[in-house]
């Protein structure tokens, strides 16, 4: 991060064949006008499963969602074979075992006939993914129930120089540099799952800059050049732009990309965040009664330094092990303002920084910064500790749905399999999710996978 110096049931839907376009500007650009959207579909949850609970049950659970999200998925594809294709690639990231590919899901779903198809409906086609990303957001955002949008990085580890964005950059989450692409979801979390809805692949100049390359990877000429921290921000704001979906905190937990720039834009969005800070970030006291008020730009971890006595225990729920915990720690908060080079006529705005312990007697482990100044410090924690829902579900459902799997070369192919890898995540985890509830509900009592257990750190 950047220095704060100056700077469902099973319902039967009626397929349509509306076509809103082949040039997905939405899909990369936050500038771009929205896409328009159909009307929000009624709350609903995954189709439940039958009392025995075993893997064809699950299957049974799996068509029934696949059937309640395709029509709406798939809206905007004008043409049969198109929807039909989609379906295909939607159950081959679901069914096929291994590795996604292609080659893979077309053993599973059509065989070896079917790999042309599905290649050319991935890379070579022309449809639009941004209306697609919106009917998976509305849908997402019912089955989730989200309290909060999570912008998650994922890098993707990859040999060779030709796919687009291939780039070599350090990755502070992994605490070393990664050869490969770099890319930014959107994730819509609570606390019992999580789902993505939206993408941006991080090209540098090197890629933009660079006719040929960009030639050779396809990629369209409206994607301009940007920072990781605008490329980050516009996978949220994009979502908000598409309409249909309510408006929620967004959480940053990479260290990467946030600066005063980020965190602004967000607020002239009207959008609020809870951002992840660096040790040695400088704040501004804003409370007249905390030590170092008037004293300038000071590091953040100081700052909490001062204000231990004030700490006090905060449970929330941990997901990172599989089996959701609840854990304890301490936690204290202090007002303060960002720098900026000179003060607005309505005066800074202020912001709360809060800190978290995990060791009594060490310096803080976590470092948060929000303007959700009116939050308490237990509902300011729960918000950013849905960063380790998305975090768990990436590795694990999302890995399943082969969110790293493309390997194709094109930018707009890489999109298209994202935009349905996603579909594949939310349609698995919906499934695993009604699963545990009728595993639950069926046994005398909830079983320990199902029930958070305490431990205090």
């Amino acid at each position: 991060m950047k220095t704060f110096g100056l700077g469902a049931s099973r319902r039967t839907v009626r397929r349509a064949a509306n076509h809103s376009g082949t040039r997905p500007a939405a899909a990369h650009s936050a500038y771009q006008a929205p896409v328009a959207t159909p009307p929000a579909q009624a709350p609903h949850s995954p189709p439940a499963l039958p009392s025995t609970t075993t893997a064809d049950h699950r299957a049974q659970i799996v068509e029934a969602m696949i059937s309640e999200l395709a029509p709406q998925l798939f809206m905007s594809l004008r043409r049969s074979d198109q929807r039909a294709r989609g379906e295909q690639y939607l159950r081959g990231l679901l069914y096929a075992d291994g590795r996604k590919s292609i080659r893979n899901m077309a053993g599973v779903v059509g065989g070896a006939g079917t790999e042309q198809s599905l290649h050319h409906f991935i890379s070579e086609s022309t449809w639009n993914w941004a209306p697609m990303r919106s009917a998976l957001a509305r849908y997402a955002e019912q089955m989730v129930q989200p309290k909060a949008w999570v912008v998650q990085s994922m890098p993707i580890q990859k040999a060779g120089e030709q796919s687009a964005g291939i780039d070599r950059r350090f990755v502070p989450e992994l605490g070393h540099s990664v050869h490969g692409q770099h890319s930014f979801g959107l994730w819509m979390a609570s606390e019992a799952m999580s789902a993505p809805v939206n993408w941006r692949l991080y090209l540098s100049p090197s890629w933009l800059q660079d006719e040929e390359k960009r030639r050779r990877a396809d990629i369209p000429d409206w994607v301009d050049e940007e920072s990781p921290g605008e490329c980050a921000t516009a996978s949220a704001l994009e979502v908000l732009a598409w309409g249909g979906v309510e408006r929620r905190p967004v959480v940053l937990p990479s260290r990467d990309f946030v600066s005063s720039a980020v965190l602004s834009r967000f607020h002239a969005a009207g959008v609020p965040v809870m951002a992840r800070m660096r040790a040695m970030d400088q704040l501004r006291v804003a409370d007249t009664a905390m030590p170092g008020y008037g004293a300038g730009p000071i590091p953040v971890s100081d700052m909490l330094q001062h204000v231990r006595g004030l700490r006090r225990p905060v449970e929330w729920l941990d997901p990172s092990s599989g089996t959701p915990v609840v854990r304890s720690t301490l936690v204290a908060g202090i007002r303060v303002e960002l720098p900026q080079p000179r003060r607005s006529p309505s005066g800074p705005q202020q912001w709360m920084l809060m800190g978290e312990w995990t060791n009594r007697n060490g310096p803080p482990s976590e470092l948060w910064l929000t303007d959700l100044t009116t939050t308490s410090l237990d509902g300011l924690m729960r918000l950013a500790k849905l960063s380790r829902r998305t975090a768990f579900d990436s590795a694990d459902t999302g890995e399943r749905a082969g969110l790293r799997d493309f390997a194709g070369r094109s930018f707009k192919g890489w999109h298209r399999h994202l935009t349905l890898s996603s579909a594949a995540h939310s349609v698995a985890i919906g499934a695993d999710h009604a699963a545990g509830r009728t595993r639950a509900e069926s046994s005398s009592g909830t079983p320990s996978a199902n029930r958070p257990q305490r431990q205090t750190d």
